[in-house]
């Protein structure tokens, strides 16, 4: 019965059958010469040399001549085509892997090594498509040369090809325990591997932190562990595949011992011809070759099972934001918000549509007891611009994933223009919303096309009118190529104001209905948000906004705010009148306020005390 594992990844290769029908066809007549070549030795031996015949001594070695080139054509045939058709089998798998990791959802990311992910994604999918284009194709071959000869030496001497099996059952016993034993050495192997992979990720991320740190030492230590463990896996691994994959073969080779043995004294009895005798052996030296690679397949077999094994682990991973088909109403116009939308499409513009927002009776949990949101509700006008504000792990980067859709609530609903979000389709959803978080992700390439990412169709004046509007000309005068400038891994090549801008003028281009910031000036220094904040502002003009901060400054540019407290919505209101309240939303501001204050009696002391000393010198 075929192995699970094996059985999803068949479905792979169905649709792929027509083409492979062209593989099976050429490795079927490399195998039919393959299988003539030994029969011409008996011809070569009885009929050209004891016959003393040499013009069939030339006939037979031009016929082994051209059936040796024949083969040799006919497999590099089969075997580029096949590589061909296994590549593209294997990206469907790779792909099919890689959209499923764009539909889960943060919680899948916060449980989960970047690492561990990697290596399924590149390093056990490359096994199995190694064993698949190295191995199946030899498969093929291996099965219909091992059928042909067994055909032919049985055709040849029956009783003599019996006595070759007498050590059969020894090898196919040694090749199933070791089969076993090399899943669980492979299994290991390949975590100890990834290990590699998620150490290296993270450091490599973190080494401004490591130098800084002078961690340098340690850190390289920690990855000499790393890869100590790594080479002892390797070399339990490969022990245990030489066994698997060699053991059996040795055994069955003592069989080629008895044939000899058994032919020798038939040939002096008279009862079989030397030409049969050497047809039968070289047959039987041919036959060792495959049965040999079938035993190393099958332990090629066991590494890709468990390379199945851990992709199917993460293709099995649940999707918890699922997407709605939302059928129209039969001789209705269907509403603007549920037309569905390529992800490249232009949204429409906030003149055109709404963009209000309703929290309602919204609860949600990260699965660590207590709950995240309970039963928050608030609502968002058009245009309005609403500050989330509340003590670290309050919930405020939650709204932003709820909106986004990245998350669903547990209970209540998340509304735009009065419809739950999740009956829309989600590249509508976030084609109306814009997120803009405090460490934007710029790519390693030109800042045009960091700019235009969301909407990559965009012409050269609709990425300069951004670029204008998010105050970005200076920087793009300064650099020596402009906007074809590349701004190098994560934006090392921008400063962190920079960046945001970039980000600031990506959403300009986005043109979104509602445009959600989340902590967007956390890292910045007070002058630096200063300038950025007068581009955001620009960006908020006329759009719904949301703003998610702890800074004070950007709570009170909002119409309203919104305090998270325990999970719950504490105080709603506009800033000034909550201040002037002194409930939850003063108490949390009141250390800014004093510092603000502190501050300002500061500058005005020391401006009092510089305008005495300028009158005393002037007197």
């Amino acid at each position: 019965m075929l192995d699970p594992q094996f059985r999803r990844a068949l479905a792979y290769v169905a649709p792929y059958w027509r083409r492979l029908v062209p593989v099976v066809v050429l490795s079927l007549a490399s195998t039919v010469t393959s299988l003539l070549v030994p029969l011409l030795s008996r011809a070569l031996i009885d009929d050209a040399l004891l016959a003393g015949d040499s013009a069939m001594l030339v006939r037979i070695v031009a016929a082994f001549v051209g059936l040796t080139a024949l083969g040799f054509l006919l497999n590099v045939a089969s075997g580029l085509r096949y590589t061909r058709v296994s590549a593209e089998i294997l990206f469907d798998m790779r792909l099919d892997l890689y959209r499923h990791l764009q539909r889960l959802s943060p919680r899948f990311y916060a449980r989960t090594r970047m690492g561990d992910i990697v290596s399924r994604l590149n390093n056990d999918i490359g096994e199995i498509q190694r064993v698949a284009a190295e191995a199946a194709l030899a498969w093929i071959g291996n099965i219909l040369f091992l059928a042909g000869a067994v055909g032919m030496m049985i055709w040849l001497d029956a009783r003599l090809f019996l006595a070759g099996l007498a050590v059969l059952p020894l090898s196919i016993w040694a090749l199933v325990l070791y089969r076993r034993r090399l899943e669980r050495r492979v299994a290991v192997f390949r975590e100890r591997s990834a290990d590699i992979g998620s150490f290296l990720i993270e450091t490599l991320s973190a080494m401004r932190l490591v130098v800084t740190s002078n961690a340098q030492d340690r850190e390289a230590g920690r990855f000499r562990d790393r890869n100590q463990s790594f080479i002892g896996a390797l070399m339990a691994m490969q022990r245990v595949t030489y066994l698997a994959g060699g053991l059996p073969g040795v055994i069955l080779s003592a069989g080629m011992g008895v044939v000899f043995l058994y032919g020798g004294f038939r040939f002096l009895d008279g009862t079989l011809s030397l030409g049969t005798l050497g047809a039968f052996m070289t047959y039987q030296m041919r036959l060792m070759g495959p049965v040999q690679a079938l035993m190393g397949l099958y332990a090629s077999l066991a590494t890709a099972k468990v390379s199945l094994r851990r992709v199917h682990e993460i293709a099995d991973a649940p999707v918890e934001v699922q997407e709605e088909a939302v059928p129209a109403e039969t001789g209705a116009e269907q509403p603007e918000a549920e037309q569905p939308e390529a992800a490249t499409t232009r949204p429409a513009t906030t003149a055109e549509v709404g963009g209000a927002v309703a929290f309602d009776g919204v609860s949600f949990s990260f699965d660590r007891g207590a709950p995240t949101l309970e039963r928050v509700s608030f609502v968002i006008a058009p245009g309005e611009t609403v500050a989330i504000v509340g003590r670290s792990g309050a919930g405020k980067s939650t709204v932003a994933d709820l909106l986004l859709r990245l998350l669903d609530p547990d209970r209540g609903a998340v509304r735009l223009d009065g419809r739950d979000l999740r009956t829309l389709p989600l590249a509508s959803v976030r084609g109306r919303i814009a997120l803009v978080d405090q460490a934007p992700f710029i790519f390693h390439t030109s800042l045009r096309d960091n700019v235009r990412y969301a909407r990559p169709e965009a012409n050269d004046d609709e990425v300069a009118a951004a670029v204008r509007a998010a105050g970005l000309d200076e920087l793009v005068r300064g650099m020596p190529e402009g906007l074809d400038t590349v701004v190098g891994e994560r934006g090392a090549a921008l400063s962190a104001g920079e960046r945001q801008r970039v980000a600031i003028a990506r959403a300009f281009l986005a043109d979104p209905r509602v445009l959600v910031l989340d902590e967007a000036t956390a890292a910045l220094d007070p002058v630096t948000e200063q300038r950025v904040v007068g581009g955001y502002e620009a960006l908020m003009r006329a759009r719904t906004t949301v703003v998610i901060t702890h800074r004070l400054e950007l709570a009170r540019r909002a119409d309203r705010v919104v305090a998270l407290d325990g999970a719950r919505v504490a105080e709603v209101g506009p800033p000034d009148e909550l201040l002037a309240r002194g409930g939850f939303f003063a108490r949390l501001f009141r250390s800014d306020a004093d510092r603000r204050a502190t501050a300002h009696d500061t500058a005005r002391r020391d401006a009092a005390t510089r305008g005495a000393a300028e009158a005393a010198s002037v007197r």
